[in-house]
């Protein structure tokens, strides 16, 4: 991925006013029945499998699952940078302020990512660009984008630095990648995310291979930035235990689909779906001794050839002759709070 689509945007030289998409009826952004596949060689791969999920101004949406789940794939088909072929967005709707981006021409889509929607990638360092200082790949694209003089858009570049908490930014701006830390290239890549303001701000594991101090310091700044912008946040995880502070709705993804949606309150004390349940299980908690902490048995399916009925079924201790051949419908648990499991108010019950 080239260094110009970190971000997303194209190299037009219009002006914000001219791309950013004003109209604020409905929700910021709205993903319905997305369904994504890869056509391969060895089969198609169905990646995701009718995804829907929406975001609100000020809002933070957590995708929970495991690697392979489509959370990334998902969020890739929102952006329109899912790469074709080998990967076709086959059916479904993405909205932004209700605007329609399926089936947008290139162009205009081109013209509110990196202005409206803007996504950063997990593994900073191996993603921007080492041949170049950090401070010349922020304010290049402020020239491209923007329209900015070189003079501005050192200053500027300097000023985005700073606002994401980077130490000594004027002298930082001209280091490059390799001289910074796992978090400091992380939040060189928000700097650049946030530089054309952005609505809505697409986080894919940004505290992959951080420690847990500064993976607890990349999400406080997130969460600093939005309260500063209003924008809204989609955060990309496998890991339940970076969400819990952050969060406001969850998203959980298993084999493509949904498996269950509610409040971060409502999916960490009252999980509706045995996958939930697991990926809970597996969070260290100070009432359980480590010895207790669990795994959830097997491997997620291969997405060529997925299970009959329920996806899960086959790592599922509530797996019943129901589960192997019929699909489950998301249903009501709650305000807001749906499961996609036959069983759920089991579930429920159990936990």
């Amino acid at each position: 991925m080239q260094r110009e689509e970190i971000v997303a945007m194209d190299e037009s030289n219009n002006t914000p006013s001219d791309q950013q998409i004003t109209g604020n009826g409905g929700h910021l952004l709205e993903v319905s029945d997305l369904h994504v596949e890869f056509r391969t060689s060895g089969g198609v791969v169905k990646a995701v499998n009718g995804v829907n999920y929406i975001l609100d101004e000020g809002e933070t949406l957590a995708i929970l699952g495991e690697s392979g789940s489509g959370k990334s794939v998902g969020v890739e088909a929102v952006m329109g940078i899912v790469e074709s072929p080998p990967g076709f967005v086959t059916a479904g709707s993405v909205k932004f302020r209700g605007t329609e981006l399926r089936g947008m021409e290139e162009d205009q889509l081109c013209k509110i990512r990196g202005h409206n929607i803007a996504m950063i990638f997990q593994e900073a360092q191996a993603t921007l660009d080492p041949g170049f200082t950090v401070g010349h790949q922020i304010s290049e694209m402020l020239r491209l984008h923007r329209g900015l003089s070189k003079e501005e858009a050192t200053k500027k570049s300097v000023e985005l630095m700073d606002r994401v908490q980077i130490p000594f930014a004027v002298e930082r701006a001209n280091d490059y990648p390799h001289q910074f830390s796992g978090g400091m290239c992380q939040r060189v890549m928000i700097a650049m995310a946030l530089a054309l303001d952005p609505d809505v701000l697409i986080a894919d594991e940004p505290t992959t291979a951080l420690d847990v101090t500064i993976q607890a310091q990349v999400m406080q700044l997130l969460s600093e930035l939005q309260t500063e912008t209003g924008m809204g946040i989609i955060l990309i995880t496998h890991d339940m235990s970076v969400i819990a502070d952050v969060a406001d709705r969850v998203v959980v993804m298993y084999a493509g689909r949904v498996v269950e949606t509610g409040s971060i309150h409502q999916i960490f004390d009252q999980p509706a779906h045995p996958y939930t349940v697991g990926l809970m299980n597996c969070v260290p908690r100070l009432d359980r001794k480590e010895d207790n902490l669990n795994i959830i048995p097997g491997s997620p399916p291969n997405p060529i050839n997925l299970p009959a009925g329920c996806a899960f079924h086959p790592r599922c201790s509530l797996a019943r002759e129901r589960c192997l051949s019929e699909t489950p419908v998301s249903a009501e648990v709650g305000p807001y709070h749906q499961s996609a499991c036959h069983f759920f108010e089991e579930v429920l019950v159990g936990h």
